[in-house]
């Protein structure tokens, strides 16, 4: 497992399906496998033949000039090809010609499609942080962060993957408190990027369906930057 992930330190009252929990001796702080458990309609990965929701998975489309592309807002025109959200599975697609098999006929598939679904995961998380910072929703910086996680008016703690430990374990001991999940998938300047400024260690999200959606996304973007280690074996 990469060391970009979801870090959770919910108590069992407020718990979302599927979020990983540290036991009563656990710390709080530390890194562990949280996904919130995905919802909707179901899906089948073509390289895992595993049924799964499609919040789990990545969509694809060949396009007309027959190139695999990738559907992230799932908007596209075109069958689904729909790949789970990890880099094992979907390097494994890439390798092994398997866009071919499931569309039936020869494809191009770009030998980088596996780094632009991780930017483009990262471009997507990144757009609807923007939207909760412009509506209200969001906020960045150690001191307004740790007011909306006292006043419990944050629901995700996004902390900077490349910020300081002490800081995390500040505010991620305050989270376990509120059973607020903290996420660890972006950098300090894509943050910053969300915010307009240089850069961003600590962002508190508010509570509805922006929230919501960034768990969602930034779940996926964590299994692009791991190695689905919770997958079938995926091997050669």
């Amino acid at each position: 497992m990469s060391d970009l992930t979801i870090t959770s330190a919910q108590a069992t009252g407020g718990v979302p399906n599927g979020t990983a929990v540290p036991g009563p001796a656990a710390d709080p702080a530390a890194p562990t496998r949280a996904r919130p458990e995905p919802r909707g309609p179901w899906r089948r990965c073509l390289v895992t033949r595993s049924v799964r929701p499609k919040t789990a998975l990545v969509r694809f489309v060949v396009a007309p000039d027959g190139t695999v592309t990738p559907d992230i807002e799932e908007k596209l025109p075109g069958r689904g090809l729909w790949v789970r959200a990890d880099r094992a599975t979907l390097a494994s697609a890439v390798r092994k010609g398997r866009f071919a098999k499931a569309a039936g006929g020869p494809v191009t598939t770009p030998p980088d499609l596996v780094e632009r679904v991780e930017a483009l995961l990262e471009r997507r998380c990144l757009a609807i942080l923007s939207l909760a910072r412009g509506a209200g929703h969001a906020v960045s910086g150690l001191h307004k962060v740790r007011e909306r996680l006292e006043a419990g008016r944050a629901v995700v703690l996004f902390e900077a993957r490349d910020g300081s430990e002490d800081g995390f374990r500040r505010l991620a001991g305050l989270a376990a408190s509120s059973g607020v999940p903290v996420v660890r998938v972006l950098g300090s300047d894509a943050l910053g990027e969300a915010f307009g400024r240089g850069s961003a260690v600590h962002v508190a999200v508010g509570p509805g369906g922006l929230a919501e959606r960034l768990l969602v996304e930034a779940g996926r973007l964590d299994g692009m930057r791991s190695d689905g280690e919770d997958a079938p074996a995926v091997k050669g």
